[in-house]
């Protein structure tokens, strides 16, 4: 389904800054793949996820999506393949505009429309009704700016935004770190139904251990650009947090000041 070939990104080559995140990754990720993946930071997390998202060029390698190359496609076009939800919501919905705005133009997605034009009313009943599978109490406030609802709601918008074109890759890039433990545990639980429901191959950046284990069927480490644990099915559910610390170690002088556990 997504298919990486060799992958490689350096920042500021060719000076003292030079710094080379990814390093001749390849990875295959099979159709409803559910990934988690964990390491320190400056591991390649976020910067592989940018790269198959076009915000980043690749310096080197290949990134194929249902077989068709995509290496060479600007972000723009890639979006209407991958949805994804950044750490911080104000990247993935328009703040100042009401939530029924940001449902209409992440529904109109692709087609060419003014905003006016965009704001469907016969989908109110429709919008209200897929809200309340939250269970956030989103269904009520249609009106209200998405700048005045609180961490979590933004957050579930901004997840329901991402699959309502059911695109064929989501990206989650620490999607539920700024957000206090309970309300991150019921993102998460927003987060698992909606991948389950739509059936949507996903890959998801977390520095939280216990999610990292609870969910998905498939977990991978990188550590300096490179992938150095790619577990799934039932080794993975039979993994622990101490199993994991232990990875950490094997790979890293050490872990402390740069793994939140989230336990």
């Amino acid at each position: 389904m997504l298919d990486i070939s060799n992958l490689s990104k350096t920042f500021s080559p060719h000076t003292p800054l030079e710094n080379k995140v990814i390093d001749n990754l390849s990875l295959q990720v099979a159709s409803k793949d559910f990934i988690t993946l964990l390491g320190s930071n400056g591991a390649g997390k976020s910067t592989l996820l940018n790269l198959i998202a076009g915000t980043y060029p690749a310096d080197e390698g290949t990134i194929s999506l249902d077989g068709k190359d995509i290496t060479s496609r600007k972000a723009y076009e890639r979006a209407m393949l991958i949805g994804r939800v950044h750490q911080d919501p104000r990247l993935s919905v328009s703040p100042n505009m009401t939530l029924l705005e940001n449902l209409s133009l992440a529904d109109a997605k692709g087609e060419s429309f003014s905003l006016k034009k965009a704001v469907n009313l016969k989908r109110i009943s429709y919008y209200k009704e897929q809200l309340a599978q939250l269970g956030l109490g989103l269904e009520d406030k249609l009106n209200t700016k998405i700048g005045l609802l609180s961490g979590g709601q933004r957050q579930a918008v901004a997840l329901y935004m991402a699959v309502m074109k059911k695109p064929k890759l989501l990206l989650l890039d620490e999607h539920t770190a700024a957000l206090d433990p309970r309300t991150s545990e019921l993102i998460m639980t927003v987060t698992d139904s909606l991948i389950r429901k739509e059936e949507i191959t996903t890959l998801m950046v977390t520095h939280n251990m216990k999610h990292a284990l609870e969910f998905g069927n498939r977990l991978i480490m990188m550590h300096e650009g490179h992938i150095v644990k790619d577990v799934s099915g039932e080794e993975k559910s039979h993994l622990t947090t101490e199993n994991v610390i232990q990875m950490f170690k094997d790979n890293a002088d050490s872990i402390e000041d740069r793994f939140v556990l989230g336990l």
